[in-house]
């Protein structure tokens, strides 16, 4: 067994981030849903939305959104459809059972317990990891 105590800070992070990440996408498979099919989903909260938009939205490039939509589309999740006003653009759209389904994963209490479940105080966790995404995003943008 490892000595966790041993590791730095950034392997720590990371070996956590992919054991969460590992759990997700066991739920996310239950539904048949990976990560960037959910985080179309969420992406869809705010109404029909273009591949392009969907891309920068789930910070993919486009090229890489559309086999998400592939599947979320033969999947039942989401919707494509011209768009009437520019018939050269394809809005996004979720369908009754992509909203379902999302629904049902921000609502139950399963996302939270991946983390909650096991830290001993999840605000905290939670305040630290917003600042530090907060401050590397913030360095992103400044360059």
């Amino acid at each position: 067994m490892d000595d966790h105590a041993s590791w730095a800070t950034g392997r720590l992070l990371l070996v956590a981030a992919r054991l969460v990440e590992r759990e997700w996408n066991s739920v996310l498979a239950e539904r048949g849903l990976t990560h960037a099919g959910f985080m179309t989903l969420n992406a869809l909260s705010e109404g029909p939305q273009t591949q392009r938009q969907l891309a920068a939205r789930t910070y993919v490039e486009e090229q890489t959104i559309r086999p998400v939509l592939d599947r979320l589309e033969r999947d039942g999740h989401v919707r494509r459809e011209r768009d009437p006003s520019d018939r050269r653009r394809v809005v996004v759209t979720r369908t009754p059972l992509g909203e379902g389904t999302y629904t049902e994963l921000i609502t139950s209490d399963v996302v939270e317990r991946i983390v909650t479940d096991r830290v001993e105080d999840p605000e905290a966790l939670r305040a630290e990891l917003i600042r530090l995404i907060t401050g590397i995003r913030g360095d992103e943008t400044g360059r």
